[in-house]
């Protein structure tokens, strides 16, 4: 080795660090490269060396120094390798008990005693920890989650207060036509109408009070077997339904023996006193029936037939004492329950009465005059 090769190397002398501290080599670069040629032999290896090296000479002679060690490396023999090992144990024994550390200031770390080209020793005790940090930007806002789970179903809430009633809506078509609803109560009862016209000449009037007594006539002729008293009457109906509580009128004569039968009134008034019989019979449809047979304004006998929903018959009969004058006829006694029906084609309701006999104190008393 001559001095050119040191000189080419690295300078020996001072090097100023990152804090300007001043370090002595204490021996040439040459010797450094010289300990990393047999370096393979130690516990170190070539990358921890380059590392000791770049802490304290620079990367920039480091990367020399080693390209020089592996050139050399291969021509020295066995005797030059003997000879610098034990240059580099004295050298390295010198450097350690001269108390001269180099010191790695690197940005941020403690700064601990290391010794160029030489074996280090122990690891020194760790340094208090250093003062925090800056806190470092934000970070960037990281994706959006997934969405979470959906939570349990509430409980209901109160009820809330009525809206404002909104605006009536356009009117509706026609629906379709329902069914006939049940007949409606009877309304209430009309104004009286009219008076109406006059009604046929009534029936003859009570017998006059007795005249003065005549003179006496030619002698006579006993009658008193030839007297025989007549009354009897059969009348039907042309209409159907007829209003309640007032005479049924049956305007269709069929026999009237006497004339006692009003056809207009529909009422029988007694001529002549004694027992008469009296019968009806009704056909009904479509509704029930509830007829009565009426003597001066008193019911004598009632009847009620239901409707079934064919056509039925309803009848009665009664024997009643009449005096001149009494009236006798028959009315609906219950309201709509005037199923009275009437088809002169083929159906009648009849209403009939006649004379069973005369009291006899009445034709005695007529006996009585006729003598006179």
């Amino acid at each position: 080795m001559n001095q050119s090769n040191k000189s080419s190397v690295i300078p020996t002398g001072l090097i100023r660090t990152e804090r300007g501290q001043e370090t002595h080599l204490e021996h040439s670069a040459e010797l450094c490269a010289q300990e990393a040629s047999v370096a393979g032999s130690q516990d170190y290896t070539k990358g921890q060396k380059m590392r000791t090296l770049q802490l304290t000479l620079g990367s920039e002679y480091c990367s020399a120094l080693w390209m020089q060690s592996c050139k050399k490396a291969a021509s020295i023999d066995m005797a030059t390798d003997l000879r610098m090992f034990v240059l580099l144990y004295i050298t390295s024994f010198a450097i350690y008990t001269s108390e001269q550390p180099l010191q790695s200031q690197t940005k941020g770390e403690n700064y601990y005693t290391r010794y160029i080209c030489s074996i280090p020793g122990l690891p020194g005790p760790a340094g208090p920890p250093g003062a925090s940090g800056s806190p470092g930007p934000h970070g960037r806002i990281g994706l959006p989650g997934r969405d979470g789970r959906d939570g349990r179903k509430g409980e209901k809430g109160e009820k809330g207060s009525a809206g404002l009633r909104g605006k009536t809506g356009p009117l509706g078509p026609a629906g379709e036509k329902g069914d006939q609803g049940e007949s409606g109560k009877k309304g209430p009862e009309g104004l009286t109408g009219a008076k109406g016209e006059v009604g046929p000449a009534g029936p003859p009037g009570p017998k006059g009070d007795k005249g003065d007594r005549g003179e006496p006539g030619a002698p006579g002729v006993c009658k008193c077997g030839k007297i025989v008293l007549k009354s009897a009457f059969s009348v039907g109906i042309t209409t159907s339904y007829p209003e309640e509580r007032l005479p049924i009128v049956f305007n269709k004569v069929l026999f009237n023996e006497g004339e006692h039968y009003n056809p207009s009134t529909g009422k029988f008034i007694c001529a002549i006193p004694g027992i008469y019989y009296f019968s009806y019979d009704i056909t009904l449809a479509n509704k029930h029936l509830a007829i009565g047979l009426v003597h001066n304004g008193k019911y004598r006998i009632k009847t009620f037939d239901a409707n079934t929903g064919n056509h039925d018959v309803a009848s009665g009969s009664t024997v009643i004492y009449l005096q001149p004058e009494d009236e006798v006829w028959l009315e609906i006694f219950y309201t709509d329950q005037n199923g009275l029906f009437s088809d002169p084609t083929w159906a009648d309701s009849l209403f009939s009465g006649f004379l069973l006999y005369v009291d006899t104190d009445y034709l005695d008393a007529l006996s009585d005059d006729d003598e006179l």
